[in-house]
């Protein structure tokens, strides 16, 4: 479990109008520690020009220094100043995206160096530039006689040599990321190594997954950890399309075995969400180019729509756990079969048991979960579980079932009914939100109560007649009640367009539900685990630093699980959201079903201190899985200020 945080100054570098060498753009910055002070190398582009009959723009790499370290009050950046110029025959066209390395009392700065127009792969390769302090480059040269860029050096001899890893094919799909070790400094510019070096390509290329239209390339340099060497790189979807899908991933390399890749992140962890990410020169591009350690955290510096540079921070040890996969890093399943299994002498829950409600009262953790039969009429079961993780009764009749025209099938066999009921007690009343469906009109949130004595008594036919709570003629479900006024209103959470919204509430009976201003709270983010669709999982649960909001995000791949911490004032404003899923499908009863690949969530419950999350699995079983509460909070808070 881990989270992202924007440095609150973003961007930290942007273009300086009044000079002409960097006018334009500054961006794909590329940080370097000398002392105690930061320094960035960075990519500066004038305005448009015409250059040798060409009309464009040039870049040079420029450099920079910081004036004080990076706080909550700010960084700013003096001495900007051009370091290497497109002055030679192999870059007269441009000095793009520089990174730089320390080693043998020496910087070297690679670059990708263009020596013709149009731009094309023939004339799109890295260049270095060599200097024994940032001010000057003593030195330049072309280095791979083929198509390549975003090469940096480990910042160590790997097995006494030498190693660089670099982007080969970058400006073709699919691109290649690898390593390539030298015998002494000549070899880094020695036409004939690279020949050969590229005689061989598959030995020294990493295998990192990706897709038929996907794109990989070098991010920072490598960043020496006690696990091994962690590689942040571009990830690129959509790349031969005109909606490209930039994204940030991680990787982590044996610390001698390079090619070796002891885990990785399935998915980006940052993805274009801020305006200057969204807006600019490249509209939604980001794209990685430096890190360092400061402290326990990593800062990874990035370009924003090839305008800006910024900044953002993760704490270490929590990437790295993520990366690996370690098995405390989220929820765990206390059981590794399933907590209910439709029972097919029952009609009525013989198809599939799934999406369970849950709430603690008397002693006991009471589950609500939604039944179907074999004709797809979802009605409301009951079980209960004295420890939270046995089932030691369960009723062989719904407590809950279709009563009104909204929710009574209209199409024979079509999927009708009560369905992924919500639990909040307010009061001494339990609300239950669900999703009513007739088969025929869309989807649309339900609303009914019963007193907690009544319930306890079970006398379920006293739930109170349901009425709709969304607007009319609009698909809205995953719906909650916060389980507690504030200011003396109700709040609603519900799902429209694929985002959580929310609305205050005057009383249960919604009359204004067709003037809902569904205020956003919660939205996906594309080319993330929830890059399509998120939906509130159960009621939000109450601690000091915030409501605990566990939702369900939705990619290409299947149903995850994560968390967000929202105000305790105003719901509507999150204070924090974590990056990666705490649950993901990797069971059989997860990856198959009515719905492969689904882990939903609508019950949590918090006893002792852990966190016990009740889920449908693939649409057929119930299970469950905890976390301690403090662990996951911990995660939420890290870097709050």
């Amino acid at each position: 479990m881990f989270i992202v945080r924007r440095y609150r100054h973003n961007p930290i570098l942007a273009p300086d109008h009044n000079e002409a060498w960097e006018s334009f753009e500054t961006f794909n910055a590329a940080p370097i520690k000398v002392g105690s002070k930061l320094h960035l190398l960075y990519r500066a582009q004038s305005l448009p020009e015409n250059i040798g009959g060409s009309h464009f723009s040039l870049s040079t790499i420029g450099h920079c220094e910081a004036k004080s370290d990076m706080s909550d009050k700010g960084v700013t950046f003096v001495k900007r100043a051009p370091f290497i110029l497109p002055d030679s025959p192999f870059d007269r066209y441009g000095c793009e995206d520089p990174r730089v390395t320390y080693i043998g009392k020496k910087y070297y700065t690679f670059y990708t160096a263009l020596s013709g127009y149009p731009f094309n792969p023939e004339n799109i390769k890295v260049g270095v530039a060599v200097s024994k302090n940032l001010t000057k480059a003593t030195e330049k040269h072309l280095v791979t006689p083929f198509n390549a860029k975003a090469m940096t050096l480990f910042p160590e001899k790997i097995n006494g040599k030498l190693t660089a890893i670099l982007t080969v094919h970058p400006d073709r799909t699919p691109s290649d990321i690898a390593i390539a070790q030298f015998q002494k400094e000549e070899d880094i510019w020695s036409e004939k190594f690279w020949n050969e070096w590229y005689e061989n390509l598959p030995l020294h290329t990493l295998s990192i997954p990706r897709g038929n239209n996907e794109q990989v390339e070098v991010g920072s340099g490598p960043i020496k950890t006690k696990e091994g060497w962690l590689l942040i790189y571009a990830h690129i979807g959509n790349y031969s399309s005109n909606e490209k899908r930039f994204g940030i991933r991680a990787v982590l390399l044996d610390h001698t075995d390079l090619r070796r890749i002891l885990g990785q992140l399935d998915s980006p962890f940052l993805v274009p969400e801020e305006s200057y990410e969204k807006y600019g020169t490249v509209p939604n591009t980001i794209f990685p180019s430096g890190a360092i350690i400061r402290g326990k955290n990593l800062d990874i510096f990035y370009s924003g729509t090839d305008t800006v540079c910024a900044v953002a921070s993760v704490p270490l040890d929590a990437l790295l756990d993520a990366i690996l996969k370690r098995p405390d890093r989220g929820l765990v399943r206390s059981r590794r079969t399933p907590l209910l299994k439709p029972q097919p002498a029952l009609q009525w829950e013989a198809k599939a048991v799934f999406n369970p409600a849950a709430v603690e009262l008397g002693g006991r953790i009471h589950i609500l979960y939604r039944a179907m039969s074999n004709d797809n009429t979802s009605v409301i079961g009951y079980a209960s579980s004295k420890d939270g993780v046995t089932i030691d009764e369960r009723l062989d009749m719904p407590v809950y079932g279709p009563r009104a025209d909204f929710e009574s099938k209209k199409v024979h066999d079509g999927n009708s009914g009560c369905e992924d009921p919500r639990i909040s007690l307010i009061g001494d009343t339990l609300c239950m939100c669900y999703t009513a469906y007739d088969s025929v009109r869309p989807p649309a949130v339900a609303v009914t109560t019963i007193s907690v004595k009544d319930f306890l008594a079970k006398k379920f036919d006293l739930w109170t007649m349901p009425v709709i709570a969304s607007a009319d003629g609009v698909d809205d479900k995953d719906a909650c009640l916060l389980p507690a006024k504030i200011d003396g209103k109700y709040f609603l959470f519900h799902r429209t367009n694929g985002q959580i919204v929310g609305e205050w509430i005057d009383d249960l009976t919604f009359k204004n539900r067709n003037a809902y201003k569904n205020v956003p709270i919660l939205s996906a983010r594309p080319g993330m685990w929830d890059g399509i669709k998120v939906g509130i999982s159960a009621p939000p649960i109450r601690t000091k630093e915030g409501w605990l909001l566990i939702y369900h995000g939705v990619s290409d791949t299947g149903y995850r699980v994560g968390a967000a911490l929202l105000d305790l004032k105003d719901p509507t404003k999150v204070l924090a959201r974590l990056t990666d899923p705490i649950l993901e499908p990797e069971m059989d009863y997860e990856k198959s079903g009515q719905i492969g690949n689904v882990v939903f969530p609508c019950g949590a419950v918090v006893r002792n201190g852990v966190l016990l999350v009740y889920y449908g699995g693939a649409d057929s079983v119930v299970n469950v899985a905890t976390v301690k509460l403090a662990l996951l909070m911990e995660a939420l808070t890290a870097g709050m200020r």
